[in-house]
């Protein structure tokens, strides 16, 4: 009998990773659905759920599970009712779940409530924030893990979960940027209305431990953006607390400087990527992508504090203008060599091997901690 593959996705990040597993799994003759969820469904950030209704051969689902100005414990509530009732009627055989966002926390449990083996992908990362708080607990709510690295699988091990269970495959989103985008850069520029030749790339997110401050951290990073004279796209950030004050900066940026986009598909948004100067900002864009792809990158606070040390990687602190434009001034427009520290942009293929293996279906439900 087919194995029934289900794939949640609450965000236009985590489709990205998603994406290319699910494709190559259905390739291979497995049934296939994505549950879809989160700010996909939110018209305010692009309505992403659109890029998922793109994938043909598969069946999707999809779920509103919260208003814009909703808190994180009130999502998570309806989040665990709707996908609870979700599973009852679809039965999935495995359920896969990417990082860290509150959708992926709700189905976790929901899954582990119900003795449905999920698995985990991109455990085992550290970032400081309550973003790493939910990863760590899916990872112990996973059934099993897919994760980017050797580091990630070390950390795995260390929080008690079986060596068996955890295959390390790199970051699937770098499957992606491997090969041709699909577009060309002019074909990028004239959909989204970007008129600059010389550009580059900041997304600021959120950090949920630190929201009151947001609104201070956001003004600094983009005075000082500002400051430098250079130009750049700016994708706006998720909607977790502390979101509104960032979109309060971002709204006054001059339209000369800052060309401001809800969301991209993720083609063109990787053409973008390849096309441009610099990322800044505290998207995981910046600490995989861009040194997979030899880009600079200036990752400004704690939100991605420690998972990359790639050369191509500037740290720094959203009040720190003299490293800011230092890195502006010296950095924009240098190539790196291309760092591979989260996979050589094979990862589908590995996760089908696994897939594929009769050892990977025949692990116990019943988790052992490995002493």
């Amino acid at each position: 009998m087919t194995k029934k593959l289900l794939f949640v996705t609450g965000t236009r990040a985590d489709f990205g990773k998603v994406e290319p597993l699910a494709i190559k799994a259905r390739d291979a003759g497995y049934s296939v659905s994505f549950w879809v969820t989160g700010m996909h469904m939110l018209e305010k950030y692009g309505l992403t759920k659109l890029e998922v209704e793109r994938v043909a051969g598969v069946e999707i689902f999809e779920f509103k599970n919260q208003k814009e100005d909703d808190e994180l414990d009130k999502i998570h509530a309806n989040t665990v009712i709707g996908f609870s009732q979700f599973i009852g009627q679809q039965k999935p055989d495995m359920v896969f779940i990417h990082g860290d966002r509150i959708e992926a926390l709700s189905c976790s449990l929901v899954c582990a409530t119900n003795g449905l083996p999920s698995a985990h992908i991109e455990g085992g990362e550290i970032s400081g924030t309550i973003d790493e708080i939910f990863r760590h607990c899916n990872t112990k709510l996973a059934h099993c893990h897919f994760v980017s690295s050797e580091l990630a699988r070390n950390r795995i091990l260390r929080m008690g979960e079986e060596d068996s269970r955890i295959y390390v495959i790199g970051s699937p989103e770098l499957d992606f940027h491997a090969k041709e985008s699909g577009v060309t850069i002019k074909e990028v520029k004239s959909r989204y209305d970007i008129n600059f030749d010389d550009y580059g790339i900041c997304t600021y997110h959120p950090v949920t431990s630190e929201a009151s401050e947001m609104g201070n951290q956001a003004s600094a990073l983009f005075e000082a953006l500002k400051y430098s004279g250079r130009k750049f796209v700016t994708i706006l950030p998720n909607n977790d607390p502390g979101f509104k004050e960032i979109w309060r900066v971002i709204e006054a940026l001059p339209k000369n400087q800052f060309r401001v986009i809800p969301s991209m598909r993720f083609s063109y948004f990787s053409e973008l990527m390849k096309n441009s100067s610099a990322i800044v900002g505290n998207s995981s864009a910046g600490v995989r992508e861009a040194p997979f792809l030899g880009l600079p990158s200036l990752d400004i606070g704690s939100r991605q504090r420690a998972r990359s040390a790639a050369d191509s990687v500037t740290n720094c602190q959203p009040n720190d203008k003299e490293k800011i434009l230092h890195f502006l001034e010296n950095s924009w427009g240098k190539s790196y060599p291309r760092d591979e520290s989260f996979g050589a942009g094979r990862t589908a293929d590995k996760f089908l091997k696994i897939l594929n293996s009769r050892a990977f279906w025949e692990n116990d439900i019943q988790k052992i901690f490995n002493e």
